[in-house]
């Protein structure tokens, strides 16, 4: 069998990056850009009056704690792919799926914990700060699943010996965009800890 063309599939062309990771710096900028029309949102709303004031849930702190761990784990799997460790890279990968799915049970409980607090999404009760934090919980959420999709994919190639220090475009490509989303979710955690 010959290697050339997964390797070939692999090599960086033009400016020196592969299409796939210039497709995926341009999802980034296009989640930044909607996230930073949210957050801008936020407050201009927030200054027009009528702004109900509540504490967030304990259990957004502990999910931010859970999504800094899994870019951990997921940077341990992307270096153990470098050095050719496959064991410790599908663990690795592994690990980031569980703390990544537990983060999303943790979203749904704060959902729950708001709700306990009188905070609501929509209906008569409803004021635009709960609306506020629901969309940018919800729509993260949306995000990170579509990211554990990804490292999933990238496990199932793990699985198959396709992810290695001469393969490494998909796991590369889904650490960039793991480490973005827990970068994301962190900075939206301080922006409602500040602004709410």
């Amino acid at each position: 069998m010959n290697p050339q063309p997964e390797l070939l599939s692999e090599k960086e062309v033009g400016l020196g990056w592969h299409p796939k990771r210039v497709v995926l710096i341009l999802l980034i900028f296009s989640i930044v850009m909607m996230f930073a029309a949210f957050t801008s949102g936020y407050i201009v709303r927030r200054d027009e009056g009528n702004w109900r004031e509540f504490d967030l849930p304990v259990s957004l702190l502990i999910n931010s704690v859970l999504i800094a761990l899994s870019s951990a784990s997921m940077q341990w799997a992307y270096a153990s792919a470098r050095k050719d460790e496959i064991g410790r890279l599908k663990t690795g990968l592994g690990i980031t799926l569980a703390l990544g799915l537990a983060f999303l049970v943790g979203q749904y409980m704060s959902f729950g914990d708001l709700v306990a607090g009188n905070t609501y999404f929509g209906g008569a009760d409803a004021n635009p700060s709960g609306s506020f934090v629901y969309v940018l919980m919800g729509v993260h959420a949306f995000h990170l699943i579509t990211g554990l999709v990804f490292v999933a994919v990238v496990l199932r190639r793990a699985l198959n010996y396709q992810v290695h220090s001469r393969a490494m475009l998909s796991i590369g490509n889904a650490t960039l965009y793991w480490h973005f989303l827990g970068g994301l979710w962190l900075y939206l955690y301080l922006f409602l800890l500040l602004n709410h």
